[in-house]
């Protein structure tokens, strides 16, 4: 479980994320929703530690994560897995030497238990006899898979994913999702999913959390997202909706 408490973030006065509070749920796909420039990614960021917050507490289980010092942290970080926007592989390193990184950096595990950790892996998200390829070799979907394969290399007890499914054609789209929830239940981690897609939201969003212009402005399951007396939140659903079918005439064009 991870806990935020009256989160505060701002970049040049600009406040970002304004007295966010919210738990997320362990062995559930918690998803983030809201505009382009909501504050999600931040939101996510903060939590993962990668931004420092103006003030505001974040609990990961019964560990007050942002009062830590930097080595307490870096045992938390341990148990994390994230997969970035755009997959973000390393584009000279190979497919198996992508997913061995965060083994080299945090294990002592010899280079034959590695191996052996990141070909399950990869065999787990479904990339088989492409060890010794580069990203610029693989399709945009398989790209992602490795970094997910990447993610969970290290067994994370928290998943962080920032828009898995952006530039994805829609197949690939379920399939990845498919995955994440799979993973999700299989390890029991907190995951925590940050989409515009209410696709995915319907798909396998169990906690749902919508933020507006950097407030959280509802927070509730999938089922009960369709019920909602959140103006806001139900001009968010309809906007996505006909920007799907929008979208759908164009390609019967």
């Amino acid at each position: 479980m991870i806990r935020v408490k009256d989160l505060d973030k701002s970049f040049n006065d600009k406040k970002v994320l304004d007295n966010i509070s919210v738990t997320f749920e362990a062995g559930k796909t918690n998803l983030i929703i809201g505009r382009s420039g909501s504050g999600k990614t931040v939101l996510i960021k903060s939590i993962a530690g990668l931004h420092d917050v103006d003030s505001g507490e974040i609990w990961f289980e019964d560990v007050l994560f942002n009062e830590l010092e930097f080595n307490d942290k870096k045992e938390i970080r341990k148990k994390m897995g994230m997969l970035f926007q755009g997959s973000a592989l390393f584009d000279s390193l190979t497919v198996e030497q992508n997913v061995r990184f965060p083994l080299d950096m945090f294990t002592r595990q010899s280079p034959e238990e590695k191996a052996e950790r990141v070909n399950f892996c990869l065999n787990r998200v479904d990339i088989i006899n492409a060890n010794k390829l580069f990203p610029s070799e693989l399709s945009g979907g398989m790209q992602k898979r490795v970094a997910i394969a990447r993610a969970i290399s290290l067994n994370p007890k928290y998943l962080f994913c920032d828009e898995p499914n952006s530039g994805l054609d829609p197949i690939t789209v379920i399939l990845i999702d498919e995955l994440i929830k799979e993973l999700t239940e299989e390890f029991k981690m907190t995951t925590i999913v940050n989409t515009h897609d209410m696709n995915s939201v319907m798909k396998i969003g169990e906690k749902i959390v919508f933020i507006h212009e950097g407030v959280k402005c509802w927070e509730g399951t999938k089922e009960e997202i369709l019920h909602s007396d959140c103006e806001i939140l139900n001009d968010f659903v309809f906007a996505n909706a006909l920007a799907k079918q929008l979208k759908s005439s164009e390609k019967e064009k």
